[in-house]
């Protein structure tokens, strides 16, 4: 297992210096800059702002000068918000993405796993059928649709919840509704797939022969064995949630890592961009390793090489 999580560990290092190194590059040659924009910029003030900030030196300089600091952790200055530091920003945005995300996470899993595990001992019945419907419409529906006529409806006509803010509990509901949903559809057929092949074990015909009850069959039994697929799902899945969540938080204007990475690339602010990027690039990497983790517990025939 420790040979593993090290193997695991360095190659993640590797795969987060490529990242790095191709997302800087590439920020640099796309057309325009952070200062372009200003208008009525004369060209000494922006020449000092580009030695403030060492964008006038040459890019082989810049790019080993953002490593340095990147070792000691310092993600560097904002080049929109002049008085605040990109550590400063992601640790004020971060905390909403990361809630919205557990909360999006939490309606996935509850309505996943409920219309999986009712579906498959449901098999062929009404109940599937309906269990199979939602799953379709959320996997065909995407988050941009849904978000707005999830607005119009409870928001605006039925007034049950506000059409944006992050401020009381309730702002809450829609958003985490509408992004678990996209989740909670590929869920629950993975937990109704997996079911559907346990409860046909030996060992599941052995404990309902022995009298067990069919829920002490189902949750003692079956389920640990069927959720297999739903766990090696929940590391890309969780990951998407979290750097999936611009799109929500843009339509319900929730102030956010994700919004907030998405005017960074329109306002080129290379360093926040960055940021963003290496920290969402980490946190997918530890999620996969995660899973990977807890999928070999759940299961023993697994072994981590």
């Amino acid at each position: 297992m420790l040979r593993f999580i090290t193997s695991r560990l360095l190659q993640s290092l590797l795969a987060l210096y490529l990242i790095v190194t191709a997302t800087f590059f590439m920020l640099r040659f796309v057309p325009g800059g952070p200062f372009t924009a200003e208008k009525a910029v004369p060209p000494e003030i922006l020449r000092n702002l580009e030695a403030h900030y060492g964008l006038n030196q040459p890019l082989p300089r810049q790019y080993l000068d953002y490593l340095g600091s990147l070792l000691h952790g310092d993600f560097g200055p904002s080049f929109k918000y002049s008085n605040r530091t990109v550590n400063e920003i992601l640790a004020d945005k971060l905390p909403v993405s990361l809630e919205l995300g557990l909360w999006s996470l939490g309606v996935a899993l509850l309505l996943g796993l409920s219309l999986g595990i009712i579906a498959a001992l449901r098999r062929n019945t009404w109940a599937d059928y309906l269990a199979s419907a939602v799953g379709t419409i959320g996997l065909s529906v995407p988050t941009f649709v849904i978000g707005p006529l999830c607005v119009l409806a409870f928001a605006i006509h039925l007034g049950w919840f506000s059409a944006s803010g992050w401020y009381s509990p309730a702002d809450r509901v829609l958003p985490s509704l509408v992004l678990g949903l996209a989740y909670a559809a590929p869920i629950s057929r993975l937990t109704r797939g997996g079911l559907l092949e346990v409860l046909h074990q030996d060992y599941i015909r052995t404990a309902r022969a022995k009298g067990a009850s069919e829920a002490r069959v189902v949750f003692k039994h079956a389920l640990r064995g069927g959720l297999l697929p739903v766990v090696a799902y929940l590391g890309p899945a969780t990951a998407g949630i979290l750097t999936g969540s611009f799109v929500i938080e843009t339509i319900f204007q929730i102030p956010g890592l994700g919004r907030e990475f998405v005017t960074s690339a329109f306002n080129r602010d290379y360093t926040l961009v960055l940021g963003t990027v290496i920290l969402y690039a980490a946190l997918i990497m530890a999620l996969n390793l995660l899973v990977d983790v807890v999928q070999a517990w759940m299961n023993p025939k697994v072994r981590l090489e």
